[in-house]
């Protein structure tokens, strides 16, 4: 947790709560020295599929001084995504996470609001911001600065609120007391690892991509293979299975963003989005992560909807 008797940290604690973050850590700004070999052996297993973009930048991705020259925090944000209102259930199933507008352009609009205000208390500062955006191991950088420990489905949980939060980076150039690590409480429970229809998560923490519905819904721009035709269970962008069966997500709260709020398609029923036309899904998706993987893709991935 933030030190109250630093006054830094102290007036970054409130900004993030004003600006509707859920929690705030600081780690220092180091070599990831302990990840480098699991990483390497993740790429050796191609567990990353098609996303060739992870091989890149490998030491950039381990060592944020190289990133960002000179940087000697990293500052992790939590922010919660849980919506209010989920879709029709009879509806082919997006993520929660992309309900609302496009979080990558909500969460920066924040923090880049947040480290203007934090200038006006410490001076001027030099760093960056990243949303899911550069090579910047997140999850990682999470636990580190205290805010939660890695789940067996390999996504960061956090004691008393689980899962569906977004996790974003300021690398920059204070040097600020860093924060401590939390213990894990996963303990014996495997739900997630039972629950997922693919066998997508090989073993404890760690996620075989290329199998994972989320990959084969977003990243993966070859039409999905026929054998997992079985085992989509309605999902056509994304996918929340490991999270909702996840007993930690019974804390989760409805966020209180408006720009995370879903458009009318929140009400669509099966018909509906059979029915979807192209230009539909621009009107209703324009601002939305969705339409990362385009309209094509999401009517091949509704053709592996299984009528009732």
């Amino acid at each position: 947790m933030l030190a109250a008797k630093d006054p830094i940290k102290t007036t970054l604690q409130s900004l993030a709560e004003k600006h509707g973050f859920l929690a705030v850590g600081v780690a220092k700004a180091r070599k990831l020295s302990e990840e480098e070999d699991s990483l390497k052996q993740w790429l050796a297993n191609d567990f990353h599929g098609s996303m060739a973009y992870m091989e890149n930048h490998l030491e950039k991705r381990l060592d944020p001084t190289l990133l960002v020259p000179g940087a000697k925090s990293v500052l992790c944000f939590l922010y919660n995504y849980y919506p209010e209102k989920t879709q029709h259930p009879a509806a082919p199933k997006v993520a929660k996470y992309a309900y609302g507008e496009d979080y990558h352009r909500v969460i920066k609009d924040k923090l880049h609001n947040l480290m203007a205000e934090l200038q006006q208390h410490v001076g001027q500062t030099s760093g960056r911001v990243f949303v899911d955006s550069a090579p910047v191991m997140e999850r990682q950088w999470a636990v580190l600065s205290g805010l939660g420990w890695i789940g067996k489905n390999s996504l960061l949980l956090r004691k008393g609120f689980g899962s569906f939060f977004f996790i974003a980076t300021v690398i920059c150039d204070l040097e600020l007391p860093v924060d401590s690590p939390v213990t894990d409480h996963c303990g014996s429970c495997t739900a997630c690892i039972d629950a997922c229809p693919t066998d997508a998560i090989v073993q404890d923490g760690v996620v075989d991509a290329s199998r994972c519905i989320s990959y084969l819904t977003i990243e993966r721009k070859e039409p999905i293979p026929g054998h997992f035709k079985d085992n989509m269970e309605g999902w056509i962008f994304g996918c929340d299975i490991c999270q909702d069966v996840c007993p930690w997500n019974r804390f989760s709260e409805p966020a209180q963003e408006p720009r995370f709020q879903a458009g009318e398609w929140i009400d669509w029923d099966a018909e509906d989005w059979k029915n979807l036309t192209q230009q539909d899904f621009e009107a209703q998706f324009a601002k939305a992560a969705i339409t990362r993987a385009g309209f094509e893709k999401i009517k091949q991935s509704t053709g592996f909807i299984q009528p009732d």
